[in-house]
């Protein structure tokens, strides 16, 4: 029999409906592994090939044949909109059948969560923090819901991989199941996977069950791919020496234009004129700073508005009506958005995809340029590369391109190996094992200790904990009041406790963007989201400032003035750029090969990078000295590499070498003064390296390095021991130095 005969009749009728002459490599790989087996399944192949019909042509059918006695599947998904958008897709296929597709968000209303829980059937589709939600708030409902669950389906697997949101989804599924009574297979479906067999084992992870991959081979598909660069100010890279510009017709720095116009803005606008796009950004602050720009060129040029706004912070309203306008094809605008549409949700005919500098990941370009090229046409996606131009006497760091080479980096890696970022899955995840801790013992009411430990620690996700480390956490939320003991010696949440599972935030673990208000002295500058680290720098106010202090409870921020600039990357970085992304880029800077993409100011601006790095030796030397006791190292490592080989030369080399007025630009160089020569520099890094070294000694006395959302209500001793042992790039940092040693 056939898959297409295999699938119940309405399902073929829903092929036939749409005209689908024939059914896709990676339906058929699926069918035949969910129909099949009783195994796990991962699918993963490239943006609209039709993942979700993949896994729901199958699901649907074996529910027709015997319809589950409670929701039968569970289909989690990243974003709020890739729901919405999954609920519509759904409900088309699933009406005939009269199998119930519910959806389940903040933003859905009330009546329709009451309609599920009388009638538990079908397909439920939610978010993890409103499974988090669930759990805690329904408890005792759960195994009427889900008393016959056969199936999860995760949706954009890869993008649940790098954090604790991750370890929740997986934490949330093994205690639904263990509820429910349960043991569903589960469904990953993604575009950009790095690692196929450990994301395998992740989805894998306390079901007893193997992963089936199915391998599809893929087409082979053109991409429409442009990388332009632009320095915000004065000439551009490729201008002769007469002064033409490359782009003379996109000179829009004119009257017409608003006052201080931005070229790469004015390029954007320009080619988004009459065709519907989205502008990628790295954060939020960005965003809302290009679309209030975008417009004002509508505005200066007399032309009606036709930019869009989209990020986590906007208001559910905001957000669907850019979701609906990006929908209806009879209107051609431009949204100016974050990661929030770079997953999965199918906005039509979209023409043209740009991205303001390089995204940090190949992952995330991938996905960015997956939302074009749909409805048979090509991908097709525009960089736009901006930087202040160097100053004449601008020191060598500083004159590297490092947006423009990042963004060719990326590129390259795909283009020539296909190279994603594999998952980052050996954490020490102990934010999340706060908030399980908590979320465990508010659903289920008092536990004794050991009980309390049995149910979290036997949570996959949690394989690296100790028992001690566990008691040493129960301790302390027993000393912080987060805990209370009763009478009987059992544990309950405590007030302080009560303060943080009492509220919506509390089912996410990732952190919302929070402002904290900067002030000198008496004066307020104004505010920013998350700040750094005491000692790092921010830019605020035309000024550069350096962190004093932080008040984390009050949200204030006390610097100082100082002098300099501050890269543009920094507050951008989400500390996950990988090492190979920065190997490629100083092989971009080595290499003499052009790429076909680039359009002509950054094919001048590689040119010229090329020749400062021939001339001065960084892409080969990784020491350069920069004028007098001034040094720079280019260690070309990832960002948590790079982190461990900052702290390494503090701790380890600072005083051995005399080196003072360490300045990084993560995760690119590290400035410095030294006594020492460049030999010398070499041979005590050596030395140090074969030195036995206990990753705790990176940590800064009386330093509490917090990452994670709810670090603060952890023990001092474990935010250390995290940061140490599951953040610092070590093995990485140390095999880069032994690579140093011919210059010895």
């Amino acid at each position: 029999m056939s898959i297409f005969d295999r699938y119940a009749p309405f399902v073929q009728d829903f092929i036939y409906r749409n005209n689908w002459e024939s059914l896709r490599a990676i339906q058929v790989a699926a069918a035949d592994a969910i129909f099949n087996t009783d195994d796990n399944v991962l699918l993963s192949a490239s943006t609209a090939s039709g993942k979700t019909e993949a896994a729901f042509f199958p699901i649907l059918t074996l529910f027709s044949e015997d319809m589950p006695r409670s929701v039968g599947a569970i289909y989690i998904g990243p974003l709020k909109a890739l729901i919405n958008d999954q609920f519509m897709r759904l409900n088309e296929l699933c009406a005939e059948a009269n199998i119930p597709v519910w959806h389940w968000h903040g933003d859905v209303p009330q009546s329709h969560k009451n309609k599920m829980l009388k009638n538990p059937s079908g397909i439920l589709q939610i978010t993890p923090e409103s499974l988090e939600a669930l759990l805690l708030h329904k408890h005792s409902y759960i195994p009427k819901l889900f008393g016959d669950l056969r199936f999860i389906v995760i949706d954009e697997v890869h993008s649940l991989m790098r954090g604790d949101r991750g370890g929740q989804t997986l934490c949330l599924i093994e205690r639904l199941s263990k509820l429910a009574g349960v043991n569903p297979r589960r469904i990953g479906l993604s575009a950009t996977i790095g690692d196929l067999e450990s994301t395998g084992k992740f989805l894998s992870s306390g079901t007893g069950r193997n992963t089936q991959i199915p391998k599809i081979e893929a087409k082979g598909i053109k991409w429409r791919l442009s990388m332009e660069h632009f320095y915000i100010n004065g000439p551009q890279a490729s201008q002769d020496k007469e002064g033409n510009n490359s782009l003379p017709e996109l000179d829009i720095a004119t009257d017409k234009a608003p006052d201080n116009a931005d070229p790469g803005m004015g390029y954007i606008f320009e080619h988004t004129r009459g065709k519907k796009c989205l502008v990628f950004v790295n954060s939020r602050e960005e965003c809302e700073a290009v679309t209030t720009t975008l417009r004002q060129y509508c505005e200066a040029k007399n032309e009606p508005d036709r930019f869009l706004i989209h990020h986590g912070n906007l208001s559910a309203s905001f957000r669907e009506t850019a979701e609906a306008v990006m929908k209806d094809d009879s209107q051609n605008c431009t949204t100016v958005t974050t990661a929030t549409l770079e997953l999965g949700i199918d906005i039509g005919r979209l023409e043209r995809a740009f991205q303001i500098d390089a995204p940090f990941m190949v992952s995330s370009f991938l996905q960015r340029m997956g939302r074009t090229g749909r409805r048979d046409m090509p991908p097709e996606m525009w960089f736009v590369m901006r930087e202040e131009q160097p100053e004449p006497r601008a020191l060598l760091p500083t004159t590297v391109p490092w947006k423009l080479l990042q963004g060719i980096a990326l590129v390259q890696l795909y283009l020539e190996e296909r190279w994603v970022e594999p998952p980052k899955l050996d954490r020490l995840p102990f934010s999340l094992l706060y908030h399980q801790t908590m979320s465990t013992l508010a659903s289920c009411g008092e536990m004794s200790p050991a009980a309390l430990a049995s149910r979290v620690l036997s949570l996959s996700y949690f394989h690296r904990i100790s028992q001690d480390d566990f008691r040493l956490l129960l301790r302390h939320l027993l000393e912080t009041e987060h805990l209370q003991r009763t009478e009987q010696g059992g544990l309950i949440v405590g007030l302080a406790g009560e303060r943080q599972i009492n509220t919506f935030k509390f089912y996410a673990v990732f952190k919302e963007n929070e402002e904290y208000t900067v002030r000198w002295g008496s004066q307020e500058l104004g505010t920013i989201v998350m700040p750094p680290p005491v000692g790092e720098k921010i830019a605020l106010a035309g000024h550069v400032w350096i962190v004093e202090e932080i008040d984390h409870k009050r949200r204030l921020v006390y610097c100082e003035q100082v002098k300099g600039k501050v890269p543009a990357y920094f507050g951008e970085c989400p500390g996950d750029i990988n090492t190979k992304v920065l190997e490629r880029m100083r092989q971009v800077l080595r290499e003499d090969k052009s790429y076909p993409y680039l359009m002509r100011n950054a094919v001048a601006r590689l040119e010229n990078a090329r020749h400062t790095a021939r001339n001065s030796g960084v892409a080969d030397e990784p020491l350069i000295c920069l004028g007098g006791d001034m040094w720079c190292l280019f260690p070309w490592l990832g960002t948590y590499a790079f982190l461990a080989m900052e702290r390494f030369l503090k701790v380890k080399c600072a005083e051995r070498l005399g080196i003072t007025g360490l300045d990084k630009s993560r995760p690119y160089f590290i400035q410095f003064k030294m006594k020492a020569d460049k030999e010398e520099f070499f041979r005590v890094l050596a030395e140090a390296e074969k030195e036995p070294l206990d990753p705790m000694e990176l940590v800064y006395p009386n330093e509490i390095p917090y990452f994670e959302k709810y670090d603060e209500f952890l023990p001092d001793e474990l935010i250390r021991k995290g940061f140490a042992y599951g953040i610092l790039g070590i093995d990485e940092m140390k095999a880069r130095i032994r690579s140093w040693s011919q210059y010895n």
